[in-house]
């Protein structure tokens, strides 16, 4: 697949290191595709298919990040996180029964409640359920794009109400919605800390290890 954004070194410079072979993947690319087929903003891909990673972890480096261009940055920035919602795919062969259905009416139910709850800012509830919504909604990458979005905002700490661009859809199995987060002043004091440098154990509910991964080869 051919693809043509430009980066922005300065900024990328900022938030990580240069020396990577790797490039734009899908979670990247179709947000550019319907939003940036103009290529008139410039691009840097963070990918974040977490499958073994705390999500405290992933809302720290996106805390970080939000703090890298507040403090180093001159200019606008927008931070796309790609993925959430329930993310359980059709099974071979049923593709087109769902090719406009979620997998089930447990998870749609599940996503339309998460979807609310953004709508009313309930950030603190949302933030405490976000481990368990990643398990039992088969959150892509374990909705470690949720968690950088929500670190960047200031976690439970953030005050806005998400404002609905798109009405929830159901797209092979998964559950789909385009929304912008209202960026406020925050301290960042309820970013949680970092998790895997002192943590000796596994701590359920935090992390999970994806079986799709374990059966590659």
């Amino acid at each position: 697949m051919e693809f043509e954004y430009d980066g922005n070194p300065v900024l990328g410079k900022l938030l990580a290191h240069d020396k990577t072979t790797l490039d734009p993947e899908y979670g990247t690319l179709v947000p550019m595709r319907y939003m940036n087929e103009d290529c008139h903003f410039k691009v840097i891909s963070v990918s974040a298919m977490c499958t073994v990673h705390f999500l405290n972890d992933s809302a720290r480096l996106d805390w970080a990040m939000r703090k890298a261009i507040e403090e180093h940055y001159d200019g606008t920035v927008a931070i796309f996180a790609s993925g959430s919602l329930s993310h359980r795919f059709a099974q071979n062969g049923q593709a087109p029964k769902f090719a406009t259905k979620t997998w089930s009416p447990f998870l749609e139910r599940l996503d339309h409640s998460v979807v609310r709850m953004w709508e009313n800012g309930e950030w603190e509830d949302f933030c405490e359920m976000l481990p368990e919504y990643a398990v039992k909604g088969h959150g892509e990458g374990f909705m470690h794009d949720t968690a950088m979005l929500l670190g960047a905002l200031g976690w439970s700490e953030y005050d806005q109400k998400a404002e609905v661009l798109t009405p929830y859809f159901g797209s092979s199995g998964t559950g789909q919605i385009n929304a912008v987060f209202p960026v406020s002043h925050v301290s960042g004091d309820k970013v949680p800390p970092s998790q895997a440098s002192v943590t000796e154990s596994f701590t359920p509910g935090s992390r999970r290890s994806s079986p799709c991964n374990r059966s590659r080869s």
